[in-house]
């Protein structure tokens, strides 16, 4: 296409409308995105709700496709509106402006991660509709607020609400991630994040001397020990080609506070560590071994979990799960290759797989350097009405089951 062509495409000027709007944290004010939704549910001649499960500033948006038999478990398409902050003066062109170059670059942040699944949903069900589909399962399609800061206040307390157990929600797809190569990432699980804080307790005293038990020694024993079972998980991944970074666990330091002058040994040290537990993991067993570490340092020291999630199965891509047959189908028959992995970060995926219904996570981005989080991120506006295409054939067959 030339520039002229992207510039004038629909579904094009939808995606870069959607991106225009700053839903950016910190402190995301979701009207404008509300009302965007309600414009594209009313140009789909679909109805459309907004829930708010948690507070009255952090709106689900759900836009519903009737199914032919409504009493069957229905499918939810699951995008999240909110987007992560940016450092303007990192970036190429500004981050809001959606500019497009002449090779069909859209540059916004919001373009990988993840405002595109959001319309190419909205394209595919467009596309759908005009060549007469009718669904049936019902779809519904959902844009989330605040994934980006873990789900907290809005899918986590949305599938606790009396409207989301009426939906009926037998099947769920939510976002991948950008693959740079040819080969499309599909997340079929999570891994179990926890954050730990460890309030490390020890003598105090004059800078001068060696004062036992203090507390850098004991920080400094189980800090060693933390870092020795990360080299171990480096180990497995280099060791092993068949890995990915989601079949093992992740420990690493990201806060550290104590102390309040130079010369003064201070009482007390803390650290936050964020750990991604592998679902292969014994989570008791890996709890009971950080205890005894800290006992062995000298004791006086609390573990205090900022996040404790807990093991949520994977969902199975076998012969068990109707939905995932549907969606090889359709992946088969497009000549999509697909890599199914454990997700390295965190989606809301893992609320719905809480619930016990199937998820799985998958984005059309191939070929595509990946920039989720980074500067410059952008996606070929080719690539995003491929992905149009390829959603509409997923949408028809899961909604076929």
């Amino acid at each position: 296409m030339t520039l002229e062509k992207w510039e004038n495409n629909e579904e094009i000027q939808i995606f870069r409308e959607y991106l225009r709007i700053p839903s950016v944290h910190p402190d995301i004010d979701y009207t404008a995105c509300v009302e965007f939704i309600k414009r594209q549910a009313d140009s789909l001649e679909l109805p459309v709700d907004a829930v708010y499960p948690a507070v009255e500033s952090k709106p689900v948006v759900i836009i519903k496709w009737l199914g032919t038999s409504p009493e069957l478990p229905s499918i939810i398409l699951n995008s999240h509106m909110d987007v992560v902050p940016v450092f303007p003066d990192k970036w190429t062109h500004e981050p809001f402006s959606a500019h497009l170059d002449k090779e069909g670059r859209i540059f916004a942040r919001g373009t990988q991660d993840m405002k595109s699944v959001g319309t190419q949903y909205l394209g595919a069900i467009r596309l759908l509709k005009a060549s007469g589909f009718q669904p049936k399962r019902t779809v519904y399609v959902a844009f989330n607020p605040d994934e980006e800061t873990g789900g907290v206040l809005g899918v986590a307390e949305f599938v606790k609400t009396d409207y989301y157990k009426q939906m009926n929600v037998g099947f769920s797809m939510d976002e991948g991630a950008t693959s740079p190569s040819d080969v499309h990432l599909l997340f079929y699980a999570e891994r179990i994040r926890w954050v730990l804080k460890l309030k490390v307790s020890g003598t105090s005293g004059h800078g001068s001397l060696l004062l036992p038990n203090s507390a850098g020694v004991k920080f400094n024993y189980v800090l060693n020990k933390l870092l020795e079972f990360r080299e171990s998980q480096n180990q497995r991944l280099k060791g092993d080609q068949n890995l990915d970074i989601g079949d093992v666990t992740t420990v690493n330091l990201t806060q550290l506070s104590g102390g309040v002058q130079s010369n003064v040994v201070p009482p007390l040290f803390e650290a936050v560590f964020d750990m991604r537990l592998s679902i292969t993991l014994d989570l008791a067993s890996f709890e009971k071994q950080i205890r005894e570490w800290c006992a062995e340092a000298g004791g006086g020291i609390e573990m205090d979990f900022l996040q404790k999630e807990s093991y949520v199965a994977p969902t199975k891509l076998n012969d068990s799960n109707p939905f995932w047959l549907a969606f090889k189908k359709a992946t088969d028959e497009l000549g999509l290759k697909i890599k199914p992995i454990v997700c390295f970060g965190a989606t809301d995926c893992r609320f719905i797989r809480e619930q016990g219904t199937p998820a799985i996570g998958f984005s059309p981005i191939i070929n595509t350097p990946v920039l989720i989080h980074d500067h410059d991120e952008f996606l070929q506006a080719d690539m995003y009405l491929n992905g149009i295409q390829v959603y509409k054939k997923i949408i028809r067959n899961l909604s076929e089951v």
